[in-house]
């Protein structure tokens, strides 16, 4: 067995559920780990379990959320543990590690091509080495295209290193929708609001990010005439980011028209509607104020986070995918039709009851973290369900509580955003595997009523 592999087997027994949370919990401990030592703190003090262990979950799960300034807090060598935690938590641990593998030529074995499979959320095991270097391709280009472009916009206010390092650090971030940031003071990008390089720059990247693999392969195979036409599945998730960040515009300048983009110029306020519509599907990056912001606005906010990225992208929620099969679940239901079509094309029943199970567990896990919040913490019951949603969804916007939470609400929040990560994957799967297992015996049917 090589080093390799050996970095997978301790890990890798049982299934790929039960490995995928596995996997998350190796890295968070040792993230953990790292950041507690004195090296990772500018102070060159230890830093305190809970911390440590609430900002290696929030970069493992890429969500944004942290309770110090990562700018100010971190040394350069936390920065870096940051920073490859939240290359690990958007990729996943497998994927880097068999990465490795095809880099030295190794043969990747039939289960970890199937744990590959799990972890991009691939639709088959064919073709997935294939598609996995087409990820590796991907994120390396992507990556580093939007360092460049960032190196232009840093290189204005900071030295040389600073600029490069910012660069690379939010590139990173931003593409895998972690919405962790370096400026200090928890500012974010309120700096650069009319900054329409970093604008593009960074929503561009979270939308790549977030997109989703398969969707990123399925582009590239009809550009390149491998394919005629995008798969369905592309279709929904390319619709539905699109008629989001729209809507999501839309309804952000109005609702802030006269509040946070008010001092704004018109360049200002329609970028800063822009990159609020997207962040909220999870990268917690904000060019506008969120505390300052109306609770209106906060409510549409929730909305966007709890329906997060798409499938197989670096980010959370319940996914875009996911809420269209809800959408067109309801609307047939209504027109009393039997099957649920998209594109002219039927989506079987066996993926609407995924949709629905993983909806129901997550809004299960959104009133269970706000309920127990809600025991303890002394904030308008609104703001900590933004805070539990923006948890859960690994998105990382905040109205500025995360830093006041006492220690039981830290860990609160750190359960709910390492559920937001693997939860509605392995739970949902636990349970769509108990929906789907075929009956031995089959029972008569009866009419209850319901609605």
């Amino acid at each position: 067995m090589s080093s390799l592999e050996a970095g997978l087997s301790p890990i890798k027994r049982g299934t790929p559920a039960g490995f995928f949370v596995r996997s998350f919990l190796f890295v968070i401990l040792t993230g953990t780990f790292l950041l507690m030592l004195p090296i990772s703190s500018r102070s060159g003090n230890f830093t305190d379990f809970v911390t440590a262990l609430f900002t290696a979950t929030s970069a493992t799960c890429v969500t944004g959320l942290v309770v110090v300034d990562t700018g100010t807090h971190w040394s350069h060598f936390g920065h870096l543990v940051i920073m490859l935690l939240i290359q690990i938590g958007g990729l996943s641990y497998v994927v880097l590690v068999t990465s490795l593998m095809l880099l030295l030529n190794r043969k990747i074995p039939l289960r970890e091509r199937i744990m590959i499979q799990f972890s991009l959320n691939a639709l088959s095991l064919r073709g997935i080495v294939r598609f996995l270097k087409g990820v590796l391709i991907t994120v390396l280009s992507v990556e580093g295209l939007g360092a460049l472009l960032l190196f232009f916009v840093f290189i204005r206010d900071y030295p040389l290193i600073k600029a490069i390092k910012f660069a690379v650090f939010h590139s990173v971030s931003a593409f895998c929708n972690a919405g962790f940031d370096l400026i200090g003071g928890f500012r974010s990008f309120t700096g650069y609001v009319d900054d329409i390089l970093l604008n593009l720059t960074i929503t561009s990247l979270i939308i790549i990010g977030g997109i989703g693999f398969l969707v990123i392969y399925d582009i590239y195979q009809k550009l390149t005439k491998k394919k005629n036409h995008l798969a369905l599945h592309s279709k929904a998730a390319l619709l539905t980011t699109l008629f989001l960040i729209v809507i999501g515009t839309i309804m952000i300048f109005i609702l802030e028209y006269n509040n946070t983009l008010k001092p704004l110029s018109w360049k200002g306020k329609i970028l800063g509607a822009y990159f609020q519509s997207v962040t909220p599907r999870t990268a917690g990056f904000n060019t506008l104020d969120i505390g300052k912001m109306r609770p209106a606005t906060w409510l549409f906010l929730i909305l966007l986070m709890f329906i997060g990225a798409s499938p197989g992208g670096t980010g959370g929620g319940i996914k875009t995918v996911t809420f269209l099969v809800l959408l067109l679940s309801v609307y047939t239901t209504i027109l009393e039709r039997k099957h649920v079509h998209f594109k002219n094309r039927s989506i079987n029943w066996e993926t609407v009851k995924r949709a629905w199970a993983v909806f129901f567990f997550s809004l299960s896990l959104v009133i269970l973290s706000w309920f127990l919040l809600l025991l303890t913490e002394p904030f308008e019951p609104l703001k900590i369900l933004f805070e539990v949603v923006s948890a859960f969804g690994t998105v990382g916007l905040s109205t500025g509580i995360t830093p006041q939470l006492s220690t039981f609400g830290r860990l609160v929040i750190t359960f709910t955003m390492f559920l937001g990560r693997v939860g509605t994957v392995t739970a949902g799967l636990a349970l769509l595997s108990f929906v789907n297992h075929k009956k031995t015996v089959d029972y008569p049917t009866e009419e209850v009523s319901v609605g």
